[in-house]
């Protein structure tokens, strides 16, 4: 598995070097699809001139170790010696993990979809809340977040929200968010002080580009209309919203939050397009018959893969058993904790799919 790695050293000071360069640096596509790969190979490198670095120091311990001379000498070797073959196992797991396969579609931007499914007003009211959540999470992360789309409840909720996140790593980190989110509390609206459980589904779509999946006009309907619900002095007044219908698979994209029709439309396309990139993948994945699961989409309360319960304070991510006695700061938007033992937890079924190979 580490064959390649002084190859994979040498493309990463190729890239440097790239990067440097007067011709490169004056081409921002290239800029960033270089930068891309270099932030990709940084970690693996610096993993593996580490791991040189200790295997350096095994064998001059070993060495002194021997030394028959100074028996302080010897017994400091020998403790050194444990210590940097401890540091090499940590580094060879660690680079074992970096040389996995890796998503063709962690490093792409996404759109995030948040609607509410079961419990009605309630739903809404806690789709809110989780767009405030991942919103505070990419403030963070140092990433940009755009609505795209959204249906306002009458209570201030959503029924759906879509945004666009654009960042380092978006869909890595985001990617096990996908799937239906429970909560359990008392609505302001609860007169005996009953507890509710509502459910919200949350997809997590790669941000399609245009040579990943092309659309022809022949194949859309575009229908205009007068916008409608909260908005500014342009709402109701003009034919500003747009639904784009891609004929050949029945996908609807309704976008109407801008007073422009061609914002909305162009944003309309710009979901249309994750969608069918998602449609393509799921397709591929099903002929494969891979172990990647694909995203729930019913909100059904059966079908959750996280609960946050507002009495006990507690969030549980059912996938691996994590429980977190923290709900205020998780919905507040530190989700570090969940998406790193996400990611392990991911990553260590890969590697029983890579051994048992």
């Amino acid at each position: 598995m580490f064959e390649n790695l002084a190859g994979i050293e040498e493309r990463f000071e190729e890239l440097q070097n790239l990067l440097a360069s007067p011709e490169v640096s004056t081409s921002p596509a290239r800029v960033r699809d270089y930068g891309r790969e270099l932030r990709r190979l940084e970690p693996l490198v610096e993993a593996y001139r580490s791991l040189r670095k200790v295997e350096v120091g095994i064998t001059e311990s070993e060495e002194l170790s021997r030394a028959e001379s100074d028996q302080e000498l010897c017994a400091l070797a020998r403790q050194e010696l444990t210590e940097l073959q401890a540091r090499h196992q940590q580094l060879l797991q660690l680079l074992q993990l970096l040389l996995l396969p890796r998503d063709p579609d962690d490093e792409k931007n996404v759109l995030l979809e948040i609607r509410a499914g079961t419990g009605g007003e309630e739903a809404a009211l806690f789709a809110a809340d989780l767009f405030r959540m991942y919103s505070r999470f990419a403030e963070s992360s140092g990433w940009k977040m755009e609505i795209l789309s959204s249906h306002p409840s009458a209570a201030g909720g959503f029924k759906e929200v879509i945004c666009a996140v654009e960042g380092n790593d978006v869909f890595s980190k985001l990617k096990h968010e996908a799937g239906v989110h429970r909560v359990q509390r008392v609505p302001e609206t609860e007169s005996q002080g009953r507890i509710h459980t509502s459910a919200i589904t949350v997809a997590v779509l790669p941000e399609a580009e245009e040579v990943e999946v092309e659309i022809s006009e022949k194949e859309l309907r575009i229908d205009v209309y007068r916008s409608s619900g909260p908005g500014g002095q342009s709402v109701n007044t003009t034919d500003s919203a747009v639904r784009v219908t891609h004929l050949p698979s029945g996908l609807v994209v309704i976008c109407q939050d801008e007073k422009s029709q061609h914002k909305n439309k162009s944003r309309a396309l710009k979901v249309l397009r994750a969608r069918l990139l998602e449609q393509k993948r799921h397709e591929q994945e099903e002929k494969e018959r891979d172990q990647r699961k694909s995203m729930i989409r019913t909100g059904d309360r059966s079908e959750k893969i996280r609960t946050y319960n507002f009495p006990q304070n507690r969030v549980t991510d059912h996938r691996i058993g994590l429980t977190m006695h923290r709900l205020d700061a998780v919905l507040d938007g530190e989700l570090d904790e969940i998406i790193a033992a996400l990611q392990a937890h991911f990553q260590a079924e890969a590697l029983k799919v890579v051994g048992a190979r």
